[in-house]
């Protein structure tokens, strides 16, 4: 698991054998290490989180929790559609988190089992639901189990740091971007947040 001490140390390897990473970090500084909780109010924030702004995924969640407190499988599975529009879940998204909430209820899904599988076999348990697909169940992997080695390549936000860390003519593919992050291994974790500091980051006026 990435710790700050670990993830510092990760940081300070990627800089001093990676010119590009270095650049970052010279420009930079190092991120702050962000991590969130594994479980299923995560993978909830996650499924909101695909393919709209975090901004209003964010939002969505809150409303959701405003509305029934804890955000836990049996107040999803309690909600009705009509109450899951009004907190900004699509139909789709609603019906993923009905899913989730009753394979985690019925314990079909293990959370607490799956963050002690090997990586791929914890991408393996999330992705056999609807709505979990490979971005979501490997930064579900990077952000809330803390693995060292995840890459998630269908991220624009990741694509977009590499294009402008490697100063690529256009913004690589997931396919490319797999290719580009094998360099990093087995700190791919570390090299995708400095990425996404890197696209974050303030531009120039």
């Amino acid at each position: 698991m990435l710790t700050p001490r670990s993830f510092r140390a990760a940081v300070e390897r990627l800089a001093r054998d990676d010119r590009s990473l270095g650049a970052i970090v010279e420009r930079h500084g190092v991120p702050a290490f962000w991590a969130r909780e594994p479980g299923f109010p995560t993978l909830v924030l996650l499924i909101l989180e695909q393919q709209v702004s975090l901004a209003s995924a964010r939002a969505a969640y809150e409303r959701l929790e405003r509305r029934v407190g804890a955000v836990e499988p049996r107040a999803v599975l309690g909600s009705s559609d009509a109450e899951l529009r009004a907190d900004g879940f699509s139909r789709q998204k609603a019906r993923y988190v009905r899913v989730l909430a009753d394979a985690v209820e019925s314990g079909a899904l293990d959370l607490d089992a799956v963050a002690g599988l090997p990586d791929d076999e914890a991408r393996v348990a999330l992705v056999a639901l609807p709505g979990i697909g490979p971005w979501t169940a490997e930064v579900y992997l990077l952000s809330a189990l803390r693995r060292p080695d995840t890459w998630p390549v269908g991220d624009i936000a990741l694509q977009e740091g590499a294009r402008q860390a490697l100063a690529l003519d256009t913004r690589p593919s997931a396919g490319e971007l797999a290719e580009i992050g094998e360099r990093w291994r087995p700190h791919r974790a570390t090299a995708a947040r400095l990425l996404w500091h890197l696209y974050l980051a303030p531009r120039p006026g």
